[in-house]
């Protein structure tokens, strides 16, 4: 995977946005359970950087690919959903050259 490519990039970015998703379900009880709000400040706002981030290179890679509306759509839709951006990296970008 070339970090210098698009394509390396938005693997990448996929990755880190699932995991920070993850990490949230984490932190959520340590807030509202034990009252501890800072770990989950910390990870929602780096969740969210990567949420923008994900979300813009999906953008620029389906423009550079010519992708069609779906294949957008359910790269995009995958960032709302847990585990989904690790599916769209496996059965989607993988697949992808630049």
């Amino acid at each position: 995977m070339n970090l210098k490519s698009l394509l390396g990039q938005l693997r990448i970015l996929a990755i880190l946005e699932g995991i920070s998703y993850l990490l949230l379900g984490l932190t959520m009880p340590l807030k509202y359970w034990y009252e501890m709000g800072m770990p989950n400040k910390i990870v929602g706002m780096i969740h969210g950087v990567l949420f923008i981030a994900y979300c813009i290179w999906v953008l620029r890679f389906a423009a550079k690919k010519k992708w069609n509306i779906m294949t957008t759509l359910i790269c995009l839709a995958a960032s709302l959903f847990p585990f989904a951006t690790f599916i769209v990296d496996y059965k989607i970008l993988k697949h992808e050259t630049e």
